[in-house]
């Protein structure tokens, strides 16, 4: 047996007794009912890492060790002792081990099925909220010391380095990371590796496969993100994008006994999901995140059962016949007898010469903690005048010596909520330049210097800015419904009221009966949150209509 490294302190530090908390004797009790005894030997491997559908294992009698296996070797993270218990979120998603366990003893435990497991946390309300408790916190744990299957190499001169961070850290995979442009050993590792610095990002799986600069769904499939597809199945629900308004529906469907798939182009929160603070949503007085509102809503959905395939785009629906068929783009297709849309919308490229050349290095749509440890201390801009825009310039003016807010209209008044108006013009290190755009970016590998218009003078402003922040309009994310539902002139889709009759005679509505709120010109098909044309760009309005269109679904599968 491999000796461990010496635990790591801080993963546990103030926070031991929720992370690993001891059940009592009632608990026990309870608990062992959902499984089967199961006596286990000196030094047995119980679970390694890259193990899928593993079960939860509940500590009678004797001690497991679980340690973190990496290139130097293992890291014990804790031992477990009669009345606790393995694992952590994964359990309730369904993806791979992180971690590895082996008794430490001889041992006796009660072996608990996944699915045993999820109907114990969806029914013993005390246990569940002890269970997800801890395994949310032991996740917590492996993302902050960096203790996963992962090991990514990249450079700030590397576009795609951004977008794997961002990919890892929105689906909370815990991963190292190891910077080429700074680590003094990085040409021994590449050479070992056999890549070079042209194949940067390189992405270390479980220390057994090499990926060069690979996609999100390479990524995804070497992880072990997402579940085999069942392409024979006709699911009651399947949900298209897992922003706030289609993990609402998800929680929703899932929580309704409903079988439910969500179906994710990018990375679970949407538009949202990259917010850095959010204070205006119900229940958050102090605010919340987008990642993590949309990781708890995440968490919630997978407990109830919901199935998340994440960097798994919809090319295509099939609106000929029912069920619905929904292509994804790596050739697979999914059944649906009802389907909610809820693929939200992206911010507007401005049409400046090589823009697209400094996406990642330099130019970004999104401020999260990711982006402001690139910024550091640097001088940034933020383009736009929408809420979005406001929550990233108030964020990155903690960090950044200043921050240019530039905005087409005459002010802030008519597009952002009133708090975030106050705080820009409390925030001493943020100017806001009012009818102005960016008109030119310039450099060399990256983005190194900008140039924006006042356009009632003309006047121009240049300076030596490396980092801009573009959050400005809304355009739908509609383009792989090619004419199967009414749109509205601006792309967005048209539902209920909005349905003219001559709108459903030209899309042949087959039914008696008018669509429902929420319902699309395709029955039993929904739109909700931003990719619905009138619909309010809040986050709450989006949840409600994700929540709301789930009982109109249940009134589609009843006819």
């Amino acid at each position: 047996m491999t000796e461990p490294l010496p635990p790591s302190s801080d993963v546990m530090a103030g926070r031991r007794a929720q992370m690993f908390p001891v059940l009592s004797a009632a608990q026990l009790g309870r608990i062992t009912r959902y499984g089967e005894l199961r006596d286990v030997a000196a030094g047995e491997l119980l679970f390694d890492q890259g193990q899928a559908d593993l079960p939860m294992l509940v500590v009678l009698e004797g001690e497991i060790e679980v340690v973190h296996p990496s290139l130097e070797g293992e890291r014990l993270i804790t031992v477990l002792g009669p009345g606790e218990f393995t694992g952590e979120i994964q359990m309730i998603a369904g993806r791979r081990s992180l971690v590895r366990g082996r008794a430490r003893t001889a041992a006796r435990v009660v072996q608990i099925a996944r699915a045993r497991l999820r109907t114990l946390v969806q029914t013993d309300a005390e246990l569940g909220e002890l269970l997800l408790r801890a395994f949310i916190l032991r996740r917590m744990g492996l993302i902050a010391q960096g203790e996963g299957d992962a090991v990514l190499i990249g450079s700030k001169h590397s576009a795609g380095t951004l977008r794997v961070q961002e990919f890892l850290t929105r689906n909370g995979h815990p991963y190292s990371y190891v910077d080429a442009d700074t680590d003094p050993k990085i040409q021994e590792l590449l050479d070992g590796l056999h890549v070079g610095c042209g194949d940067i990002p390189v992405l270390l799986c479980r220390g057994t496969k090499t990926l060069k600069n690979p996609s999100n769904a390479e990524v995804a499939e070497c992880l072990g993100f997402n579940a085999v597809l069942d392409e024979h199945a006709i699911r009651q629900v399947v949900v298209v994008g897992a922003g706030p308004a289609g993990l609402a529906a998800a929680v929703y469907a899932a929580s309704e006994g409903l079988d439910v798939l969500v179906l994710e182009a990018n990375v679970p929160g949407g538009q949202a999901g990259s917010s850095s603070k959010i204070e205006n949503y119900l229940g958050f007085p102090t605010g919340i995140s987008g990642g993590a509102l949309a990781a708890r809503a995440l968490t919630q959905a997978e407990k109830f059962g919901a199935e998340l395939a994440v960097a798994t785009s919809v090319s295509e629906l099939g609106c000929q016949r029912r069920p619905y068929e929904l292509a994804v783009a790596d050739g697979r297709r999914v059944r649906a007898r009802t389907v909610v849309i809820a693929t939200g919308a992206e911010y507007r490229r401005p049409a400046l010469a090589d823009l697209a050349r400094f996406e990642g290095l330099g130019v970004y749509y999104g401020a999260t903690s990711i982006e402001a440890r690139m910024c550091g201390s640097e001088e940034v801009v933020v383009v736009g005048g929408g809420n979005s825009a406001g929550q990233a310039a108030v964020f990155l003016a903690q960090t950044a010596a200043h921050v240019y807010m530039l905005v087409r209209g005459k002010g802030l008044a008519e597009t952002m909520s009133r708090y975030l108006i106050r705080r820009i013009e409390d925030t001493p290190n943020l100017t806001l330049h009012p009818h102005s755009e960016i008109v030119a970016v310039a450099g060399e590998t990256r983005l190194e210097h900008v140039t924006w218009q006042d356009t009632v003078t003309g006047e121009r402003t240049s300076r030596p800015l490396r980092h801009v922040f573009l959050m400005i309009g809304a355009m739908p994310n509609t383009g792989w419904l090619a004419g199967c539902l009414a749109l509205d002139a601006k792309g967005f889709i048209q539902t209920g009221g909005d349905l003219t009759p001559e709108t459903l005679a030209a899309f042949a509505w087959p039914l008696a009966r008018s669509p429902m709120p929420l319902e699309t010109s395709l029955p039993g098909v929904f739109a909700v949150g931003d990719v619905r044309a009138a619909s309010v760009k809040r986050v709450a309005a989006a949840v409600g209509e994700g929540s709301a269109a789930i009982q109109l679904v249940y009134r589609v599968l009843g006819e």
